[in-house]
Protein backbone atom coordinates (compact mmCIF):
# COMPACT_ATOMS: atom_id res chain seq x y z
CA UNK A 1 0.00 0.00 0.00
CA UNK A 2 1.13 3.49 -1.30
CA UNK A 3 0.47 5.71 1.84
CA UNK A 4 2.06 8.75 0.01
CA UNK A 5 1.09 8.12 -3.29
CA UNK A 6 1.59 11.59 -5.79
CA UNK A 7 2.27 13.78 -2.93
CA UNK A 8 5.47 16.01 -2.80
CA UNK A 9 7.47 15.82 0.76
CA UNK A 10 10.32 18.05 1.76
CA UNK A 11 13.26 16.77 4.00
CA UNK A 12 15.86 18.78 6.14
CA UNK A 13 19.13 17.26 6.66
CA UNK A 14 18.60 13.98 4.47
CA UNK A 15 21.78 12.79 3.07
CA UNK A 16 21.84 10.25 5.89
CA UNK A 17 20.94 9.24 8.96
CA UNK A 18 17.44 9.35 10.03
CA UNK A 19 16.88 12.08 7.08
CA UNK A 20 18.14 9.66 4.93
CA UNK A 21 16.06 7.03 6.35
CA UNK A 22 12.75 8.92 5.99
CA UNK A 23 13.38 9.84 1.86
CA UNK A 24 13.71 6.28 1.11
CA UNK A 25 10.47 5.49 3.20
CA UNK A 26 8.71 8.04 1.63
CA UNK A 27 10.08 7.32 -1.94
CA UNK A 28 8.73 3.53 -1.00
CA UNK A 29 5.45 4.62 -0.27
CA UNK A 30 5.02 6.86 -3.32
CA UNK A 31 6.19 10.21 -2.57
CA UNK A 32 8.00 12.69 -4.36
CA UNK A 33 11.33 13.46 -2.11
CA UNK A 34 12.66 16.98 -2.62
CA UNK A 35 15.49 17.35 0.40
CA UNK A 36 18.23 19.38 1.47
CA UNK A 37 21.53 18.56 1.98
CA UNK A 38 24.63 20.83 3.36
CA UNK A 39 27.91 19.37 1.70
CA UNK A 40 28.16 16.40 0.00
CA UNK A 41 27.03 16.69 -3.61
CA UNK A 42 28.20 13.06 -4.36
CA UNK A 43 26.08 11.59 -1.65
CA UNK A 44 23.42 13.55 -2.04
CA UNK A 45 23.20 12.42 -6.06
CA UNK A 46 23.37 9.06 -4.71
CA UNK A 47 20.67 9.45 -2.64
CA UNK A 48 18.31 11.21 -5.77
CA UNK A 49 19.31 7.66 -7.95
CA UNK A 50 18.00 5.57 -4.99
CA UNK A 51 15.05 6.94 -4.44
CA UNK A 52 14.66 7.57 -7.99
CA UNK A 53 14.60 3.38 -8.70
CA UNK A 54 11.34 3.63 -6.66
CA UNK A 55 9.46 5.23 -9.65
CA UNK A 56 8.89 8.77 -7.93
CA UNK A 57 10.93 12.18 -8.43
CA UNK A 58 13.81 13.00 -6.41
CA UNK A 59 16.05 16.03 -6.03
CA UNK A 60 18.68 17.40 -3.97
CA UNK A 61 19.02 21.23 -3.17
CA UNK A 62 22.08 22.17 -1.27
CA UNK A 63 20.66 24.81 1.10
CA UNK A 64 21.51 25.97 4.59
CA UNK A 65 18.24 26.01 6.71
CA UNK A 66 18.85 27.88 9.49
CA UNK A 67 19.26 30.73 6.75
CA UNK A 68 15.97 32.39 5.99
CA UNK A 69 16.42 33.74 2.68
CA UNK A 70 17.96 30.27 1.64
CA UNK A 71 15.15 28.52 3.14
CA UNK A 72 12.12 30.54 0.93
CA UNK A 73 14.45 30.13 -1.83
CA UNK A 74 14.55 26.67 -1.43
CA UNK A 75 10.77 26.27 -1.16
CA UNK A 76 10.32 28.56 -4.27
CA UNK A 77 12.68 26.05 -5.92
CA UNK A 78 10.94 22.92 -4.52
CA UNK A 79 7.11 24.28 -6.11
CA UNK A 80 8.17 25.45 -9.15
CA UNK A 81 9.55 21.74 -9.75
CA UNK A 82 7.63 19.68 -8.12
CA UNK A 83 4.10 21.61 -8.23
CA UNK A 84 3.50 21.55 -4.65
CA UNK A 85 4.69 20.17 -0.99
CA UNK A 86 1.90 18.34 0.93
CA UNK A 87 4.44 17.34 3.13
CA UNK A 88 7.88 18.55 5.39
CA UNK A 89 9.83 17.32 7.75
CA UNK A 90 12.32 19.49 9.83
CA UNK A 91 14.97 17.18 9.86
CA UNK A 92 18.25 19.43 9.98
CA UNK A 93 20.26 18.84 13.22
CA UNK A 94 23.46 19.40 14.83
CA UNK A 95 25.34 19.36 18.22
CA UNK A 96 28.03 21.19 19.84
CA UNK A 97 27.66 19.30 23.43
CA UNK A 98 29.77 20.60 26.46
CA UNK A 99 28.89 21.71 30.38
CA UNK A 100 27.23 25.09 30.90
CA UNK A 101 30.43 26.64 32.22
CA UNK A 102 32.60 25.79 29.46
CA UNK A 103 29.70 26.29 26.33
CA UNK A 104 30.54 28.98 24.28
CA UNK A 105 28.04 31.44 23.14
CA UNK A 106 28.54 30.85 19.39
CA UNK A 107 28.04 27.26 20.14
CA UNK A 108 24.57 28.02 21.64
CA UNK A 109 23.48 30.33 18.73
CA UNK A 110 24.58 27.85 16.78
CA UNK A 111 22.63 24.84 17.75
CA UNK A 112 19.78 26.79 17.90
CA UNK A 113 20.26 28.45 14.39
CA UNK A 114 20.34 25.02 12.86
CA UNK A 115 18.05 23.09 15.37
CA UNK A 116 15.39 25.90 15.84
CA UNK A 117 15.82 28.71 13.51
CA UNK A 118 15.16 26.40 10.92
CA UNK A 119 11.77 24.83 11.78
CA UNK A 120 10.22 28.55 11.97
CA UNK A 121 12.30 28.64 8.39
CA UNK A 122 11.22 26.18 6.42
CA UNK A 123 8.03 26.07 8.45
CA UNK A 124 6.95 29.69 7.58
CA UNK A 125 8.29 29.34 3.86
CA UNK A 126 5.98 26.42 3.09
CA UNK A 127 2.85 28.06 4.82
CA UNK A 128 1.50 29.96 1.70
CA UNK A 129 1.80 26.57 -0.24
CA UNK A 130 -0.21 24.39 1.94
CA UNK A 131 -2.94 27.15 3.05
CA UNK A 132 -3.42 27.95 -0.36
CA UNK A 133 -4.14 24.36 -1.03
CA UNK A 134 -6.11 23.66 2.29
CA UNK A 135 -4.32 20.93 3.29
CA UNK A 136 -0.73 19.74 4.86
CA UNK A 137 1.49 17.53 7.27
CA UNK A 138 4.06 19.23 9.05
CA UNK A 139 6.41 17.03 11.13
CA UNK A 140 9.01 18.28 13.72
CA UNK A 141 12.10 16.38 14.78
CA UNK A 142 12.58 16.95 18.20
CA UNK A 143 14.41 14.99 21.07
CA UNK A 144 14.39 12.90 24.44
CA UNK A 145 16.86 15.53 25.36
CA UNK A 146 14.46 18.36 24.56
CA UNK A 147 11.58 16.90 27.20
CA UNK A 148 14.09 15.72 29.74
CA UNK A 149 16.94 17.44 29.31
CA UNK A 150 20.66 16.01 29.38
CA UNK A 151 23.63 17.24 31.41
CA UNK A 152 26.81 18.79 28.69
CA UNK A 153 23.44 19.42 26.02
CA UNK A 154 21.64 22.65 27.59
CA UNK A 155 21.61 24.24 23.46
CA UNK A 156 20.39 20.94 22.13
CA UNK A 157 17.95 20.37 25.17
CA UNK A 158 16.89 24.28 24.45
CA UNK A 159 16.80 24.30 20.73
CA UNK A 160 14.28 20.63 21.17
CA UNK A 161 12.13 21.66 23.41
CA UNK A 162 11.67 25.03 21.60
CA UNK A 163 10.33 22.97 18.28
CA UNK A 164 7.88 21.24 20.54
CA UNK A 165 5.78 24.56 22.36
CA UNK A 166 6.84 26.18 18.40
CA UNK A 167 4.70 23.15 16.85
CA UNK A 168 2.28 23.21 19.46
CA UNK A 169 1.28 26.76 18.39
CA UNK A 170 1.71 25.98 14.71
CA UNK A 171 -1.07 23.23 15.61
CA UNK A 172 -3.31 25.27 17.10
CA UNK A 173 -3.02 28.29 14.36
CA UNK A 174 -2.99 26.37 11.17
CA UNK A 175 -5.75 23.11 12.45
CA UNK A 176 -8.60 25.27 10.95
CA UNK A 177 -6.91 25.26 7.31
CA UNK A 178 -6.40 21.43 7.46
CA UNK A 179 -2.36 21.30 8.44
CA UNK A 180 -1.42 19.20 10.69
CA UNK A 181 1.96 19.70 12.75
CA UNK A 182 3.26 16.83 14.80
CA UNK A 183 6.90 16.35 16.69
CA UNK A 184 8.71 13.05 16.79
CA UNK A 185 10.96 13.12 20.07
CA UNK A 186 13.87 9.89 19.19
CA UNK A 187 15.66 8.52 21.89
CA UNK A 188 19.06 6.77 21.47
CA UNK A 189 18.73 6.14 17.24
CA UNK A 190 21.97 4.11 16.27
CA UNK A 191 23.33 5.65 12.86
CA UNK A 192 27.01 6.48 11.17
CA UNK A 193 27.85 8.84 14.19
CA UNK A 194 26.88 6.59 17.31
CA UNK A 195 28.67 3.67 14.83
CA UNK A 196 31.90 5.70 16.00
CA UNK A 197 31.34 5.46 19.47
CA UNK A 198 32.90 3.16 21.73
CA UNK A 199 31.09 -0.14 22.03
CA UNK A 200 30.87 -0.40 25.80
CA UNK A 201 29.16 2.83 25.79
CA UNK A 202 26.93 2.33 23.25
CA UNK A 203 26.14 -1.15 25.04
CA UNK A 204 25.66 0.61 28.22
CA UNK A 205 22.72 2.93 26.37
CA UNK A 206 20.98 -0.34 24.95
CA UNK A 207 20.95 -1.74 28.38
CA UNK A 208 19.04 1.16 30.24
CA UNK A 209 16.38 1.16 26.95
CA UNK A 210 13.35 -0.67 28.16
CA UNK A 211 13.08 -2.77 24.60
CA UNK A 212 16.63 -3.37 25.08
CA UNK A 213 18.37 -2.10 21.75
CA UNK A 214 18.48 1.23 20.24
CA UNK A 215 16.57 2.01 17.41
CA UNK A 216 16.78 2.78 13.77
CA UNK A 217 16.90 5.14 11.27
CA UNK A 218 13.88 2.97 9.87
CA UNK A 219 11.95 3.28 13.50
CA UNK A 220 11.78 7.23 13.32
CA UNK A 221 10.92 6.92 9.32
CA UNK A 222 8.17 4.37 9.97
CA UNK A 223 6.22 7.76 12.53
CA UNK A 224 7.07 9.74 10.15
CA UNK A 225 4.68 8.17 7.33
CA UNK A 226 2.32 7.31 9.86
CA UNK A 227 1.99 11.56 10.84
CA UNK A 228 2.71 12.26 6.54
CA UNK A 229 -0.19 9.41 5.30
CA UNK A 230 -4.22 10.06 5.93
CA UNK A 231 -3.70 7.22 8.73
CA UNK A 232 -3.35 9.70 11.47
CA UNK A 233 -5.84 12.44 9.76
CA UNK A 234 -7.18 13.05 13.16
CA UNK A 235 -3.62 14.05 14.86
CA UNK A 236 -2.01 17.35 15.39
CA UNK A 237 -0.04 19.14 18.16
CA UNK A 238 0.94 15.99 19.40
CA UNK A 239 4.85 14.83 20.71
CA UNK A 240 5.21 11.25 19.41
CA UNK A 241 8.54 9.05 21.53
CA UNK A 242 10.08 6.71 19.50
CA UNK A 243 12.85 5.78 22.28
CA UNK A 244 11.94 2.19 22.96
CA UNK A 245 10.56 3.27 26.04
CA UNK A 246 13.22 5.59 27.53
CA UNK A 247 10.55 8.53 28.81
CA UNK A 248 7.77 7.03 30.47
Amino acid sequence: MNLLQGKTAIITGASRGIGKGIATIFAQNGAHVAFTYSSSVEAATTLEQELQAYGVKAKGYQSDASDFGQSQAFVDAVVADFGTVDILINNAGITKDNLLMRISEEDFDKVIAVNLKSVFNLTKAVQRTMLKQRSGSIINMSSVVGVKGNAGQSNYAASKAGIIGFSKSVALELGSRNIRCNVIAPGFIETEMTGKLDEKTVQGWRDAIPLKRGGTPEDVANACLFLASDLSAYITGQVIHVDGGMHT
